[in-house]
């Protein structure tokens, strides 16, 4: 019998499975989409992602991040990390070292899609299988969060994200987070002649759009575009539980906050190794409890800075404070990394 089915190949669900791996678990998981597998995303490692991979066996290629910086149109400032650099790294490299270490593992894989779920106090059947545990990793649209019906609803302003890659040799080897009135622009060296740029706000404007917010790096990349746009959203999710029976929530489907302050990988990182750990331990219930305390500082800032961000009073205020307070940006930047 299959001891764990995870429901979705992307870095929460690899990760999941490489720890269920490593611990002498069984482990399956069924993806429709072939590896590797590419999607909106900010592709910058904190240090603690970085860390948590190396606790996997995987060292991606990618470019060293020193910290992060923000700016406005008239200030700028930068926190370097304490703990050792991030990673820039192209998101289908990474799914590529996380695809190939499970498969070095003993990992299965399914090409397929989770559809009904049906459990009992023995097991879970989904896709066709029978596992003890299934583990749901579908992302920010979960099907089977909706299906277990823990998503409320939220009625607070909708944001999205649009990623687009230049080809340009990187400038810094910081993070850069341009900021204006209506979204922010994240710079993420990526490669050695590659940086993406990554813009969140409301939906309904198009990339260049977005870009043109930020006058003097749409012209830094003018000309310079490489592959097509990939959006998400919107990214707030809020859940429930993310442990319902023998069904446990993992990655963007047990919750998210915002793409903000960058921590979508590295988070769901630690939670995959969380979740193997309750379910070795044979309790997994303590994997809701680990999962808020793991994400607990994550969401208390990022809630503290969307909130700034909402309204315009404060928000033309967050860079410049920042710049007046860099040493309280430094400690922030830190906590996060």
């Amino acid at each position: 019998m299959i001891d764990l089915l995870v429901a979705g190949g992307g870095p929460a669900g690899l990760a999941t499975a490489i720890h269920g791996a490593l611990a002498g678990l069984r482990v399956v998981v069924v993806e429709p989409r072939p590896a590797p597998v590419d999607k909106a995303c900010g592709e910058g490692l904190m240090p603690t992602g970085v860390t948590a991979l190396a606790r996997l066996g995987i060292t991606p290629a990618g470019r060293p991040l020193a910290g992060i910086r923000y700016l406005d149109a008239r200030h700028a400032v930068e926190a370097r990390f304490r703990a050792g650099p991030g990673l820039g790294v192209r998101r289908t490299t990474l799914h590529t070292a996380l695809y190939e270490r499970a498969r070095a593992l003993g990992v299965e894989h399914r090409v397929g899609r989770v559809g009904d779920v049906h459990q009992d106090a023995h097991g879970v059947t989904a896709a066709g299988l029978t596992a003890h545990w299934l583990v749901a990793a579908d992302g920010l649209h979960s099907p089977i969060r909706a299906a277990l019906g823990s998503t409320p609803p939220d009625r607070r302003a909708r944001r999205y994200g649009l990623r687009r890659h230049f080809a340009v040799e990187p400038w810094t080897d910081f993070v850069e987070v341009h900021w204006s009135p209506h979204g922010e622009a994240y710079v993420t060296p990526v490669g050695p002649d590659l940086v993406g740029v990554a813009v969140l706000g409301p939906r309904g404007r198009p990339y260049d759009e977005h870009l043109a917010a930020f006058p003097a790096l749409r012209a830094r990349l003018a000309g310079a575009a490489a592959g097509d746009v990939r959006g998400a959203g919107p990214l707030r999710r809020r859940v429930r539980t993310r442990v319902a029976g023998r069904v446990l929530l993992v990655g963007d489907a047990a919750g998210y906050t915002d793409a903000l302050t960058g921590e979508g990988i590295a988070l769901a990182l630690a939670s995959a190794r969380a979740l193997v750990g309750a379910l070795v331990a044979g309790c997994p219930e303590r994997y809701e409890a680990d999962w808020r305390r793991l994400s607990r500082r994550h969401r208390v800032l990022t809630e503290t800075l969307l909130t700034a961000r909402a309204r315009p009073h404060t928000a033309r205020l967050i860079v410049p404070a920042a710049h007046r307070l860099p040493t309280v940006f430094g400690t922030v930047v830190n906590a996060l990394a």
